[in-house]
């Protein structure tokens, strides 16, 4: 398994970014390549992934560990991938989300397929640091 760890400082509360983070309508918004996420029971989330082109469907169980301010993630279906969130309180108006992403670079080429097997892996690498942006300007617009 390769493992990415990034962090962002966010301009927000922490049950500010706590809460986007469990709105999976908001997925799209700040993760590439995720075209639709609706959630499916009260811990598991259906996503509609772009896959070179094509859909690929992946079911995620989320777990949380409220009092520490984690919320952990792991495909039921799809690519094996796996990751979590930490939240962590800088002041009373900014919040450090420090994202943990773990997956297997042959799965993701296998799912993928081909040189775009071999493409997607690389931008999994450049795409956690651009999601984390993504969600920094999602949730200090919408606070």
């Amino acid at each position: 398994m390769s493992t990415l760890e990034e962090h962002i400082d966010v301009g927000v509360p922490l049950d500010t970014a706590w809460d986007c983070l469990h709105r999976a309508e908001a997925y799209p918004r700040f993760l590439d390549g995720v075209r639709e996420a609706r959630p499916e029971g009260e811990h598991r989330t259906h996503l509609d992934i772009d896959a070179g082109g094509r859909t690929q469907e992946c079911v995620v169980e989320i777990t949380d560990r409220t009092p520490e301010n984690i919320m952990s993630w792991q495909t039921t279906s799809g690519p094996d991938l796996a990751g979590t969130f930490s939240l962590l309180p800088l002041d009373e108006q900014h919040t450090r989300v420090q994202a943990r992403f773990e997956y297997d670079p042959g799965t993701i080429k296998e799912t993928f397929g081909g040189p775009q097997g071999f493409a997607q892996a690389s931008a999994i690498e450049r795409g956690l640091r651009s999601d984390l942006e993504q969600l920094k300007q999602l949730v200090e617009r919408e606070r």
